[in-house]
């Protein structure tokens, strides 16, 4: 694109992948060993990271959308989820999230423990997603 004798070259707009543009820089600062956290709609706010919220209305996005999301271009090594996951959901839920988590080895903590790993984290991407503890952390591989 030229203006006036300044050319001036535009970035090429992505057309695929994850399009959020605060998203894609918090996932490009994830390196080594670092924690990410997707949350669901009711956890709490943690002022010392970064926080994208993306969450819209209830249940939109869930936390399983955002993780199917960034899992092609991140590599994940470990999760955690708080122990209290299988004590409020039903057995297809429960379902649903190990399938997601399908090759990731994945731990369960007490949400109280689960809570004081948060502020070690790079970032947190907030979704609208109502189950309950459906919380995980990330650790990229």
């Amino acid at each position: 694109m030229t203006r006036g004798c300044q050319r001036i070259w535009a970035a090429p707009m992505l057309k695929s992948g994850i399009l959020n543009p605060q998203i894609n820089a918090l996932l490009s600062r994830v390196r080594h060993t670092n924690l990410l956290v997707i949350a669901d709609r009711g956890f709490p706010f943690w002022p010392t990271i970064e926080t994208v919220d993306i969450s819209l209305v209830d249940g939109v996005p869930t936390v399983l959308q955002v993780l199917a999301a960034i899992r092609p271009n991140f590599t994940i090594g470990h999760a955690w989820m708080a122990a209290e996951f299988a004590e409020h959901n039903p057995a297809p839920t429960q379902r649903r999230f190990e399938e997601a988590l399908s090759g990731i080895a994945t731990a369960r903590l007490p949400h109280v423990e689960f809570k004081k790993r948060v502020p070690t984290a790079i970032g947190l991407i907030r979704t609208g997603d109502t189950t309950q503890y459906a919380n995980m952390i990330l650790e990229s591989a």
